[in-house]
């Protein structure tokens, strides 16, 4: 999977309409190969990010879980933690 796409579920508070949309984005970028689709493939671009990120928003809404929602702000330190460990120079 893409890396820029991120886990969007049971978070606190929830994943924004943008933040779907985005996921969606990057996710049809990955599967067809274009950063930005030229002019003949722009609609079907559009469309099917419309799609995912609609399909996506059905898929949050339907997930349960017992778990307690993460936060995002401890989420976003230890990946920066992470990030730090993975590119330290030597």
């Amino acid at each position: 999977m893409c890396r820029n796409i991120h886990t969007l579920y049971n978070f606190e508070p929830p994943a924004t309409e943008h933040e779907v949309r985005a996921a969606a984005e990057q996710y049809v970028r990955k599967v067809s190969g274009f950063t930005k689709p030229s002019k003949a493939n722009e609609e079907a671009f559009a469309h099917a990010i419309d799609e995912i990120a609609h399909v996506t928003h059905h898929l949050l809404e339907a997930l349960v879980t017992n778990a307690s929602p993460r936060d995002r702000e401890v989420e976003a330190e230890r990946a920066r933690e992470r990030a730090k460990k993975r590119f330290a120079t030597a």
